[in-house]
């Protein structure tokens, strides 16, 4: 499922950067000081919104809104930090989807396919290698666009 939406995803707005893709889906994007936080996203009413900390690394920037706009696609309605400040809901689900669908959307297939590990991958797609393994291998491929902003 969650491969299969960042597919139509990716083919729909022609791009894999998480930035762009929120930026057409008018999705606010906020920098800040978020001191050991890397972000959050939240809506109200009618507004999504994805709050980076200003003071990560780029490639920490793109994953955490890579991973929020997971949140913003998959659990639109739901405010994580709300969930874990005021309920016993365990959020753990949602944060595995969210960092599932980052992966997906910033890791192009062709690099597992042409024998690249997952070490490797991590470290040139700016992902943390912990969830690097969560990349999900497919027989076809979506990054042969020129917008991408990765280029094998």
């Amino acid at each position: 499922m969650i491969k299969h939406a960042v597919t139509q995803l990716v083919k729909k707005y022609r791009t894999n950067d998480p930035f762009d893709i929120a930026s057409q889906k008018n999705i606010l994007v906020f920098f800040e000081l978020l001191g050991e936080m890397f972000g959050y996203y939240n809506y109200n009413r009618r507004f999504q919104m994805i709050h980076i900390n200003s003071e990560a690394k780029i490639e920490e920037q793109r994953f955490t809104c890579a991973h929020e706009l997971g949140h913003a696609i998959l659990h639109s309605n739901v405010n994580t930090p709300f969930l874990r400040k005021h309920t016993l809901y365990s959020v753990d689900r949602i944060e595995k989807e969210a960092n599932r669908f980052a992966v997906e959307l910033l890791v192009p297939d062709e690099l597992l396919l042409k024998g690249a590990t997952i070490q490797e991958v991590a470290a040139l797609c700016g992902i943390p290698e912990e969830v690097a393994k969560l990349k999900e291998l497919s027989n076809r491929s979506f990054w042969q666009n020129e917008d991408s902003f990765f280029h094998p």
